[in-house]
């Protein structure tokens, strides 16, 4: 672990510039999330703790909330919203539902490439996605994504649909490193590898390599990380320790990242309370709670990894601009649609 954490002292900042806005005479925060870990609690209870703000919270689907907040317009009670993955972040910011805020601390301590250009959304925890792999069939798995769409491995990959944020947002940043040409023809040696139809979540593609339907699969890693810390339905430790994982395109631009983050609401009627959330999810003690509550990996740089996540080991993280990314999720899933992933 890390030194003594330094959320203490921004907590303390955090309640001056809410004591000194009137921000406490209100005393509430409302957040609208679409994380669902009951491990959250603790990061909620520590900001209530700190500052007196009390969080009210209303949990759903990403794209359900974003249609609530549009429906609720000027009189949407939301504050801040939270959710996971960069495409989702874009959704909100082009449904008009977030809007841009200046923060000295979170400028500082997110680092660019994890904001919004418009600093509509800011990342607060990642994970990676990564190739996972069954060490008794595979003793040559693929070293980058591109080498997925190889045909040395036809009949062998297990993957999400395309309509999943996490496939989207990956062959969006295909797209961004490589071309839309070179994603394209990609996307179509994917497709042509797989083992089954496209199903199910990341702990289901890890099943499938217990299983025996498939020998190569990609699956964010807190999924992997928490099956190691605790042990999943179909994911025992004799299962996990035949499964090898790589870090792909090592050599290139990195393995890909996947983000949760949140923004200010457009009509937040509690303002300073949001950007004070927002302040505080990127403190030391927070970023670590991302890491050891839900296995993540922290937005920034220098605190210390849970033993679960730190245990897959050291890696290149593509560090792609992912406003980028972002846009280019569109032009994804018309490629999924051209080849046929469903």
């Amino acid at each position: 672990m890390s030194a003594k954490p330094k959320t203490t002292s921004l907590a303390l900042a955090v309640l001056a510039m809410a004591t000194a806005t009137g921000a406490l005479a209100q005393g509430e925060l409302n957040l609208y999330s679409s994380r669902h870990y009951d491990t959250d609690e603790r990061l909620y209870s520590d900001f209530e703790d700190a500052t007196g703000i009390v969080i009210n919270r209303i949990e759903g689907n990403a794209d359900e909330l974003i249609a609530r907040m549009q429906a609720e317009g000027r009189n949407s009670p939301a504050d801040v919203l939270l959710t996971v993955d960069t495409s989702r972040l874009a959704r909100a910011k082009a449904a008009g539902v977030l809007q841009p805020i200046q923060s000295e601390t979170l400028e500082a301590r997110v680092p660019a490439y994890l904001q919004d250009d418009d600093n509509q959304w800011f990342a607060f925890s990642q994970r990676a996605r990564i190739v996972f792999y069954d060490k008794t069939d595979v003793t040559d798995p693929p070293r980058s994504y591109l080498d997925l769409a190889d045909p040395a491995y036809r009949g062998m990959i297990c993957h999400r649909s395309s309509s999943n944020a996490y496939s989207q947002t990956l062959l969006a940043a295909v797209i961004e490193n490589h071309g839309a040409e070179a994603a394209r023809d990609w996307a179509q040696g994917v497709a042509d590898n797989f083992a089954r139809a496209p199903q199910g979540g990341d702990t289901d593609q890890l099943r499938g390599l217990v299983s025996g339907e498939c020998e190569i699969s990609i699956s964010n890693t807190y999924y992997f990380s928490r099956a190691l810390r605790t042990e999943v339905d179909g994911l025992s430790k004799d299962a996990m320790a035949n499964i090898g994982w790589v870090f792909p395109s090592q050599d290139a631009e990195g393995a890909h990242m996947n983000l949760s983050g949140g923004g200010v609401a457009a009509h937040a009627p509690n303002r300073a309370n949001a950007i004070a959330f927002l302040e505080y999810l990127s403190g030391d003690q927070a970023q670590q709670y991302f890491s050891a509550g839900n296995d993540e990996y922290p937005a920034v740089p220098g605190v210390a990894l849970s033993p679960s996540v730190a245990a897959l080991g050291i890696f290149k993280p593509d560090d792609v601009d992912l406003s980028a990314v972002a846009r280019n999720v569109p032009e994804a899933q018309r490629i999924f649609n051209q080849v046929g992933w469903k």
